[in-house]
Formats: C-alpha cells, sequence, structure tokens
C-alpha cells in the first residue's frame, strides 16, 4: 500500500506556510516552529497578521517556540492549531477546526508524542480525531548519532516502512527515503564557490513516484544560512533526464530582509520587490510589507513580553 509519504504524513490544516521563510525541510518529523520561521525578532509574545484571506494569530512561549495559530477566515470559520512542549519536545499537537462558528468534530484532530531515550531515542506519535478514532500511529527512530533513519506508520489500512539512509562521497552528502523498499526522495547536499570565491550550499532534491524519477528542486544557500535561488525540473521520460521548468532568485538586506525575487518560467521573467515599514522597537520587526508592482500589502501587529521587575530583599 504505497502511498506519497512526503505529502500524506503531518498535513498542516491551517495556511501557516504563506509566512513562512523560504526554508529546507529535510525529514518529514514532528516539526516545531520558532520566532525565526516568522521572521521575527526578540521577545515576541504574539503576532497578529492581516492579509487578504482574513487573518493569522500566532502566540510564542519566552523562549520563542509556536504555541498557538489561529487562521480566521472570516468571523465564523477558522482553525486553532495548539502546540504543547516539554524540555523543548512536542509533546502535543491540536487541530481544532471551526465551521458557521461550530466545533467540527469530524474533521479536528489531536496528535500525542512521546519519547524514549532509553537507548537510541525514538520518538511516537498517535493521531486522533475528537470523535476519538485513531487514525495512525508513527514511531520515529534515529541513530546513535541523532539523525532520523526509520519511520513507521501504521493504520487501519496497513502498515508503510520508511527507511532513511546516508551516504557520503567526496564532500557530498547524500539521504535517501525508502519507502516499503523503493525509493522515494533523495537529498543530495555539496558545496560549490560562485564566480565571487564564496562557498555556497546547493541542495538537490530528486522525488520518485513507484521508484520512477518525477521531479527535482535545486536550492542553493550562502554562508548566513539564506536561500538565494531555487530550479524546479519536471522529469521527461522521452530524454530520460530533468528539465528545467522554473528559476527563482533571491536578494537580501545586510539584516537578512527580503528585497527582491526574481522568477523565471521559459521567456517570461516576472519580478517582485519588498519595501519594509519597522515598528520602531529595538530588535526592529517589520509591521507592515508592500510587495510591487502588484502593492500587495500585508500588515503586523507585534506584542512583546515586558522584562518583569525582580524586586530583591534586603
Amino acid at each position: 500500500m504505497q502511498k506519497n509519504y512526503a505529502t500524506d504524513i503531518f498535513k498542516i490544516i491551517s495556511v501557516i506556510g504563506l509566512f513562512l521563510l523560504p526554508c529546507r525541510t529535510y525529514t518529514q518529523e514532528p516539526q516545531i516552529f520558532t520566532l525565526r520561521d516568522f521572521d521575527l525578532r526578540g521577545m515576541v509574545k504574539s503576532c497578529l497578521v492581516i492579509a487578504d484571506y482574513g487573518k493569522e494569530e500566532f502566540e510564542f512561549n519566552r523562549e520563542g517556540l509556536l504555541t498557538k495559530n489561529l487562521t480566521r477566515y472570516n468571523e465564523t470559520d477558522y482553525n486553532i492549531t495548539y502546540y504543547k512542549y516539554l524540555n523543548g519536545q512536542l509533546m502535543e499537537k491540536r487541530d481544532e477546526i471551526y465551521r458557521e462558528g461550530q466545533f467540527d468534530k469530524q474533521t479536528s484532530i489531536a496528535h500525542f508524542y512521546e519519547v524514549d531515550t532509553t537507548d537510541n531515542k525514538k520518538v511516537s506519535e498517535k493521531i486522533i480525531s475528537y470523535s476519538g478514532d485513531v487514525l495512525g500511529i508513527y514511531e520515529y527512530s534515529y541513530n546513535e548519532d541523532g539523525k532520523l533513519v526509520e519511520i513507521i506508520r501504521s493504520n487501519n489500512e496497513g502498515l508503510d516502512e520508511t527507511n532513511i539512509e546516508y551516504s557520503n562521497y567526496k564532500g557530498e552528502t547524500t539521504i535517501t527515503y525508502l519507502l516499503n523498499g523503493v525509493i522515494l526522495k533523495s537529498i543530495r547536499t555539496s558545496f560549490k564557490k560562485n564566480r565571487k570565491g564564496i562557498k555556497n550550499e546547493i541542495v538537490l532534491t530528486k522525488e520518485f513516484l513507484d521508484g520512477i524519477p518525477n521531479r527535482a528542486q535545486e536550492e542553493i544557500y550562502d554562508l548566513e544560512n539564506k536561500l538565494t535561488s531555487v530550479k524546479e525540473f519536471n522529469y521527461d521520460k522521452t530524454k530520460k533526464s530533468f528539465v528545467i521548468i522554473k528559476a527563482i532568485n533571491y536578494t537580501y538586506d545586510t539584516s537578512g530582509l527580503l528585497l527582491k525575487e526574481v522568477a523565471k518560467v521559459e521567456k517570461s521573467v516576472n519580478t517582485k520587490e519588498y519595501i519594509y515599514q519597522f515598528d520602531g522597537e529595538e530588535e526592529g520587526n517589520w509591521v507592515k510589507k508592500i510587495i510591487t508592482p502588484e502593492n500587495l500589502f500585508t500588515t503586523r501587529s507585534i506584542t512583546y513580553y515586558q522584562d518583569e521587575l525582580i524586586i530583591s530583599e534586603e
């Protein structure tokens, strides 16, 4: 019963991905979101984002971990995701769906995690619907170096086993995912100097469908781990090779904010430029982003944790 594990596991119900910075995702482990993922700095307590589709609210603990995400489409339709941690480890995630002002028990689900560090680390995840049905169980196994090496997924349809293999060759590192013995994905990481002599990190991800090459993506990161370019490929069965379909280049300012995005598809070129307004706080978070030439606006209202006054007793 082979399925596309990469799209089947951990579906994020909200549209949280719209506000995440361009980033790499190597594994399908339970993902922990932090302030950095949302381009937030300092002791941020909450952030309200207003976009064209509605509002997105994020809440963080003092360690900078995301604890709540609310996506509001209108006054009666919204999703809420809660995250609970123990010593920095995600222990519980709840996705609650509300439609027409009513809680939808059929589509709302909860994820519960248990961590076993007796030998090599193991994490188990149980996914349960709010109506009480067990939708799936995942077991994640790690090697002595802390790398994920096996994912076992079970539900009422049966069992799937994903093995993750690591190899090194001439300075290149490759991570290969095998679903029930059939290759699903490979991620090759290498380093190369650009024309200016600066070493960049190149990450080439190839995805397979039933063991056959399907599509690929090449990402290039600079020394500050900023994504500078992305190339997307489809596999041409006639040519028996990957053919580029899209290329995107990113430019940042000295503080790491995205300034320009240039996308090329065949002969067409689409350029976006980003303009920011800041909140004036010491950390310098932006509160308005304008994307030209479309003149699309995104605004943020940010609340910070206030330093507690400690009075010492004489």
